[in-house]
């Protein structure tokens, strides 16, 4: 599966002795748009617009394959998909520099961030020369099955194997199999567990964090 999840973003170049080599992605169908048609949306507008539906914020990681360090970035598009089987789904741009890492490594780990955690958070969506170790200071432990960094202090993890790599426009769809899971106030994380992992830190602060027209908030939950 990683090996297939990479072919879409690996540079093009002589296949490896003995390498099947990918089948080819299917030709996008191309017409005129009509005179009477109206055009799509420009990706501005369409920014624009979509910014207006808050989102949770989480940053996925993986642990280095081959010698490589650990990957992760910052990630608003996670989303539960299935319970029967138990399944996740978060989404990445196909120009990602992180993406092929975590597909090599065949495993993930969603971290949900806090809403002390504006600024890990800010960290990971680094890019460029800026992103060189988005784990420089940042505590994290392995994760019980896959052993993708689990950030200290987050109020909730989800560790998964990648189940299924689908393409989407200009982004991956990114389906994982969901293999352990926690969050802060579950019993078995309480204690010298807890303690190794950080809890009790920033995220607690506030609830869950919040992303909403290109900031940062917390929730409130009404009254009953």
């Amino acid at each position: 599966m990683a090996a297939l999840a990479v072919r879409y973003l690996r540079p093009a170049g002589p296949p490896a002795p003995g390498a099947r080599p990918p089948d080819p992605m299917p030709r996008p169908a191309l017409r005129a748009v009509r005179a009477d048609e109206q055009p799509p949306p420009p990706p501005g507008e369409l920014r624009r617009v979509l910014g207006r539906f808050a989102s949770g914020v989480t940053v996925i990681t993986a642990p280095g394959a081959g010698g490589e360090p650990p990957a992760g970035f910052a990630c608003q598009s996670f989303a539960s998909l299935s319970l029967d089987p138990p399944l996740v789904v978060f989404m990445v741009g196909r120009t990602s520099t992180t993406w092929p890492r975590i597909a090599r490594a065949g495993v993930f780990c969603v971290n949900v961030l806090g809403a002390g955690q504006g600024a890990l958070c800010r960290a990971f969506a680094a890019s460029g020369a800026q992103s060189a170790d988005k784990f420089a200071g940042v505590r994290h432990s392995p994760a019980p099955v896959t052993g993708s960094p689990l950030l200290a202090g987050v109020p909730a993890w989800v560790d998964c194997e990648i189940h299924a790599v689908h393409t989407g426009g200009d982004h991956l769809i990114v389906v994982g199999r969901v293999e352990a899971l926690g969050a802060e106030d579950d019993g078995d994380r309480e204690g010298d567990e807890g303690a190794e992992r950080g809890e009790g830190g920033d995220a607690d602060q506030g609830g869950p964090l919040i992303f909403h027209r290109s900031a940062f908030g917390t929730f409130t939950a009404f009254d009953a």
